[in-house]
């Protein structure tokens, strides 16, 4: 949903990084950038689809993309992707996700940019060409 009024393209995002300088700085980057009214930010791929599934019947609380990073302890970026696939459909048709990783490994381009939820591979940091090119 694009609010084009505001030149803002999304209402909320939600940003998933076990790194705290790299949510600072990607959370100053989207909003700043009128990207998104609202940043949600998770630490780890547990806490985010904690939120993702306590927030399955709120649509308007629900992201319209999810910004992933590959790298995080405990459960990966992939490990989120797997317990992803098997969350309510309204909360998979609802948000977009976005793999923002610093890998430059070719596997996990291949892996992540295979997966049927994953819409774009960035690398980290954002910029503001990044968040321009991203429509659906």
């Amino acid at each position: 949903m694009k609010n084009v009024d505001k030149g803002i393209k999304f209402d909320r995002v939600l940003l998933i990084d076990d790194n705290d300088i790299d949510n600072f700085i990607n959370e100053r980057m989207i909003t700043t950038n009128s990207f998104s009214k609202v940043v949600i930010v998770k630490n780890s791929g547990e806490s985010a689809l904690q939120f993702l599934k306590d927030n399955s019947d709120n649509p308007d609380v629900l992201p319209q993309v999810i910004f992933l990073d590959l790298n995080m302890p405990v459960m990966d970026g992939f490990g989120f992707l797997e317990e992803y696939e098997s969350l309510p459909e309204s909360i998979r048709t609802t948000c977009k996700v976005i793999v923002l990783s610093s890998s430059i490994s070719p596997e996990d381009i291949n892996r992540a940019s295979t997966n049927q939820y994953v819409v774009k591979y960035v690398n980290k940091p954002l910029n503001e060409k990044y968040l321009e090119a991203i429509n659906f």
